[in-house]
C-alpha cells in the first residue's frame, strides 16, 4: 500500500520544484504522476524535442528519493499537430468536427495521429523507459472523457468498414445478420455502409451496436500499439492507463488485458452529482458521496487487473466540473483513500498537488491551496501515510465468495433498444451490488468471460447475450445465481432469440418470456415478498414457467414477479430497494453465505484477517465485542474508519444469515 500524487513541473516556476518534491516525501507520498499533457513543452515544433526542463523535473522527483509514473502525452495533440493534420480532429454525431482549444481532440481512426501518438510514445519512452526512477507507465489519459470515443469522421467511417468484412467475411452474411431487408435496407458491399447517424428515425439497432463494438476495438488498438512501444523501450516498467468512474463508452476488459493494472479516477462528489441519483439521494450524500459509488469502481477496476489496481486520481476537496461542486466533509478524503485500500488498491494517488491558479482546472482542489499551503485533504493524505505503517507490509488481495457480472455490451444493447426510456442497465447494476454490500458481503465484479470457479453466490443483472460457454460454466459453478430481468434477450446481432427469452439460457432456468412491458415511474405494480410489500418498477416480464419452478413473488394479475428454478432466481422486474435486498439475502442464505443487515451508511471489507469499517451515515458504529482495533475507534463515528481483527480470527465481521433474519 502506497500512496502517490499528481504533478505538473510545467505549471510551477522550476525554483518550486525541489521543494515541492522534499514536502511530498515528508508527507508520505511515495510516487508522482508526470506528463500526460505536456506535449507541446516537450515538442514545441514538429521533431524539435525539448527534454531539457522533464529531465531536471524527474531528476528533482528522484533525488527526493520518489518514484516516477511517466505518461504517454497523447491525451493532447498540440496546434501545430492539428494544423498540420487536421483530420486528427474527430467529428460529432451532429457532422461538426470538434476543435482545438480543450483536450481529447483526436479521432481514434485517424492514421496520421496513430502515427503521430505512437512517435511522441516512441520518444518518450526511449528517453526516460531506463531511467531508474521511471518505474511505471501510464498510456494517454482517461480514454473516452466528454465522450470521445465515438467519431463519426470518414478516417472513422472508412474503418468501420473493415471492421465488418473481417468481422462477417460477406456482405451477404451482414445483411442476414443485421436484418437489412427490414425498410429496404440491404447492402451491396461494405463501401455502401456509412456511419448510422443522421437518419429520419433510428438507425437499424445491429448497425449502431457494431458500430458501438468497432468504436471500443478501436481504443483497444490505440492502446495497446502504446503499450508495444513502451515496453520495448521500457522493459520490466509496470504499464497502467488510468479510467474514469462508471464510465461504458468501451470495453475496459479488452483495453485492460494489455495492462499490468488498471487504475481509475475516484470523485464520489462529482460522480454522485452526474449519476442517475434522485434529488433526494444527491442531498443525502451530498458531501460524503454514495457508499458504495466508489466501492463499486474499486470492485470493477480489481476484477480486470492482473497486479494490484490503483486509484489514480483521488479527489482531495472540492472539484470543479460537476453541476455543483460541494466539499467533502472533514475525514473523507482519509475515508475514500482507506476503502480503496480495503478493497484491493496497491495505491491511492492525489490529484493534484497543488491547486493551479488558471485555466479549466483552477477551481479544482489539491493537497495544497495555490498560494502553497496544506489543505485539508493534504493533512488526511498525511494521516493515511501514517496508519500505513500499522498494517502488514503484504496484505493478500481480497477475494470473495460472491460475484456480481458486469458486460459492457449489455449496457450499449440497452441503450440502443431501452424499450423504456428510464431502462439504465448501469443503475440497475449498481442498485444490486449496493444491495449486496448492504448486507456486509464483499463483491467481486467480473466479466461475464471470467471463470466462476469458487463462487457460491453469482449475481448476473440483465446480460443481454447469453451464450452456450456462459451457461455452461454456469451449470458447472454450482452456485446460487440470480438473474436481473432481460437476461438472453437477445442474439449477438441484437435479435430476439428462436426460442424467446431467456434464448440459451432456458436449458438451465426453462422459461419463456412471450411478452414484455416497460412502466411509466407513475405506473409501479405492488408485490409482495414473503410477506413483505414491494414495489416492481421499470419493467415487467410474462413468463411461461416450468412446472417445477416456485414462484416467490407475483404480480397483481397472478403472474411471476420471482421465481425459483433450483439453484437459480429469475427476477421479472426492477424492485425497490428493499425487496432487491430480502431477495439476495434470501439467495445468499441459500448459498451458506453469512450476511448481516448493515445500519443506513456503514460498510464493511475483509483482507487477509483483518476487517475494515467505513461509516458514512450519522450514528456511531459499535465494534462487535472483543475485537481488537489495528487503528481508529471501537466507536466508529460519522465519516471515519477503523480497522480491526474480530476476537474469533475470523475476519468475516458477519453473523449467520439465519440469526439475522430471525433478529
Amino acid at each position: 500500500m502506497r500512496l502517490g500524487v499528481c504533478y505538473y513541473p510545467e505549471h510551477w516556476d522550476e525554483s518550486m520544484w525541489a521543494e515541492d518534491a522534499r514536502r511530498m516525501r515528508e508527507l508520505g507520498i511515495r510516487q508522482v504522476r508526470i506528463a500526460e499533457f505536456a506535449w507541446s513543452r516537450i515538442e514545441p515544433s514538429p521533431g524539435q524535442y525539448a527534454w531539457g526542463w522533464l529531465d531536471r523535473a524527474v531528476e528533482a522527483i528522484a533525488a527526493a528519493g520518489l518514484e516516477v509514473v511517466m505518461c504517454t502525452p497523447t491525451a493532447t495533440p498540440p496546434k501545430w499537430l492539428i494544423d498540420a493534420h487536421p483530420g486528427i480532429l474527430a467529428v460529432g454525431a451532429d457532422g461538426r468536427t470538434r476543435a482545438f482549444g480543450s483536450r481529447r481532440h483526436y479521432d481514434f481512426s485517424s492514421p496520421e495521429y496513430f502515427k503521430a501518438a505512437g512517435e511522441i510514445a516512441r520518444q518518450v519512452a526511449q528517453r526516460y523507459g531506463k531511467h531508474p526512477a521511471v518505474t511505471s507507465w501510464q498510456i494517454d489519459n482517461e480514454f473516452g472523457c466528454h465522450l470521445t470515443v465515438l467519431s463519426y469522421s470518414k478516417h472513422a467511417v472508412t474503418r468501420f468498414r473493415e471492421w465488418l468484412a473481417q468481422r462477417y467475411g460477406s456482405v451477404e452474411a451482414l445483411n442476414q445478420a443485421w436484418g437489412t431487408v427490414f425498410w429496404s435496407m440491404e447492402y451491396r458491399s461494405f463501401d455502401e455502409i456509412d456511419a448510422p447517424i443522421g437518419t429520419v428515425t433510428e438507425a437499424l439497432p445491429a448497425h449502431r451496436l457494431d458500430y458501438r463494438r468497432f468504436a471500443s476495438d478501436e481504443v483497444v488498438r490505440f492502446n495497446r500499439m502504446q503499450v508495444e512501444i513502451v515496453r520495448a523501450h521500457s522493459p520490466g516498467r509496470q504499464v497502467v492507463h488510468n479510467f474514469m468512474q462508471l464510465f461504458s463508452e468501451f470495453d475496459h476488459y479488452k483495453v485492460a488485458a494489455d495492462l499490468d493494472a488498471a487504475t481509475w479516477d475516484s470523485y464520489p462528489l462529482g460522480g454522485l452529482e452526474e449519476a442517475w441519483f434522485d434529488a433526494d439521494t444527491k442531498a443525502r450524500w451530498l458531501r460524503t458521496g454514495h457508499p458504495d459509488y466508489a466501492s463499486f469502481n474499486h470492485d470493477l477496476y480489481r476484477g480486470m487487473s492482473k497486479n494490484p489496481f490503483w486509484v489514480m486520481e483521488q479527489q482531495p476537496g472540492p472539484v470543479n466540473w460537476a453541476h455543483w461542486n460541494p466539499a467533502p466533509l472533514p475525514g473523507m478524503v482519509r475515508t475514500w483513500s482507506w476503502e480503496a485500500f480495503a478493497h484491493g488498491a496497491g495505491t491511492v494517488s492525489y490529484f493534484r498537488w497543488r491547486q493551479v491558479p488558471f485555466a479549466q482546472e483552477q477551481m479544482h482542489a489539491g493537497l495544497n491551496t495555490p498560494d502553497n499551503r496544506l489543505d485539508i485533504g493534504g493533512a488526511e493524505a498525511r494521516q493515511v501515510a501514517e496508519e500505513i505503517g500499522k498494517l502488514p507490509e503484504s496484505v493478500a488481495q481480497p477475494r470473495s465468495t460472491v460475484a456480481l457480472v458486469f458486460d459492457y455490451a449489455s449496457k450499449w444493447l440497452f441503450d440502443i433498444h431501452p424499450q423504456g426510456i428510464d431502462f439504465n442497465y448501469m443503475r440497475f447494476a449498481f442498485e444490486y451490488y449496493s444491495a449486496l454490500r448492504s448486507l456486509g458481503l464483499d463483491v467481486d465484479i467480473i466479466s461475464k468471460d471470467a471463470p466462476l470457479d469458487g463462487y457460491r453466490l453469482i449475481v448476473v443483472p440483465s446480460l443481454a447475450v447469453v451464450d452456450d460457454a456462459f451457461v455452461s460454466r454456469i451449470a458447472k459453478s454450482g452456485a446460487q445465481v440470480v438473474f436481473g430481468p432481460r437476461t438472453g434477450s437477445k442474439t449477438d446481432s441484437l435479435a430476439i432469440p428462436a426460442n424467446l427469452p431467456v434464448g440459451p439460457l432456458a436449458s438451465l432456468l426453462p422459461l419463456r418470456v412471450w411478452r414484455v412491458e416497460s412502466m411509466r415511474p407513475n405506473a409501479t405494480l405492488p408485490i409482495d415478498y414473503h410477506g413483505r410489500g414491494g414495489t416492481a418498477r421499470h419493467w415487467r416480464e410474462f413468463i411461461d414457467l416450468p412446472a417445477d419452478a416456485s414462484v416467490l413473488s407475483s404480480y397483481p394479475d397472478g403472474g411471476a414477479a420471482v421465481l425459483r428454478h433450483r439453484n437459480c432466481v429469475y427476477l421479472a422486474s426492477i424492485f425497490d430497494d428493499q425487496t432487491t435486498r430480502a431477495i439476495l439475502r434470501d439467495a445468499a442464505t441459500a448459498a451458506g453465505v453469512p450476511t448481516e443487515m448493515l445500519e443506513e451508511g456503514v460498510r464493511v471489507s475483509r483482507r487477509a484477517g483483518l476487517t475494515f469499517v467505513f461509516n458514512y451515515g450519522e450514528t456511531t458504529y459499535a465494534l462487535p465485542a472483543g475485537a481488537t482495533v489495528v487503528f481508529g475507534d471501537a466507536q466508529v463515528a460519522p465519516r471515519q474508519v477503523t480497522v480491526f481483527r474480530a476476537a474469533n480470527g475470523d475476519a468475516a465481521h458477519v453473523r449467520d444469515a439465519r440469526a439475522a433474519l430471525a433478529s
